[in-house]
């Protein structure tokens, strides 16, 4: 499948890195995206890089999004979000198999109870404990 030219950037130019993040999917939004480039989430070639880097085609990132570690190579540039049908065109998954996936989702999956039974309910002090946990 071939990107259309409406939606990807010219060859010769780049995209800025969050706005890439985000119209390819790794991100749910590009606020998301970031947070996650502030945050040394997003990596290329082991060095994090900042929201404003520019993206070019032929590169590759490492983006962790939750617990999935995920390895992309830029096939093309994205200025606007594109369906998931048409990711392919714009991106080549190096890493994560599907069967990853999963055993990831179990992992983001909090404890049923980290309290003991019949323990009364937590106080104030317990209760923004358990909120500052994080759980993905």
């Amino acid at each position: 499948m071939k990107p259309s030219p409406s939606k990807s950037a010219d060859v010769g130019e780049s995209v800025r890195m969050d706005k890439w993040l985000w119209a390819a999917r790794l991100y749910k939004t590009r606020t998301l995206a970031t947070q996650a480039c502030k945050a040394g989430h997003v990596k290329i070639q082991g060095t994090a890089v900042k929201p404003s880097r520019m993206l070019r085609v032929g590169e590759t990132l490492q983006a962790r999004c939750g617990f999935l570690l995920r390895e992309v190579r830029v096939r093309a540039l994205l200025e606007r979000r594109v369906s998931a049908k048409e990711l392919p065109a714009y991106l080549e998954e190096i890493s994560v198999p599907e069967d990853l996936r999963p055993a990831a989702r179990q992992q983001m999956t909090p404890p049923v109870s980290l309290r003991p039974r019949g323990s009364g309910r937590p106080t104030k002090r317990d209760r923004r404990q358990l909120d500052a946990l994080d759980w993905g």
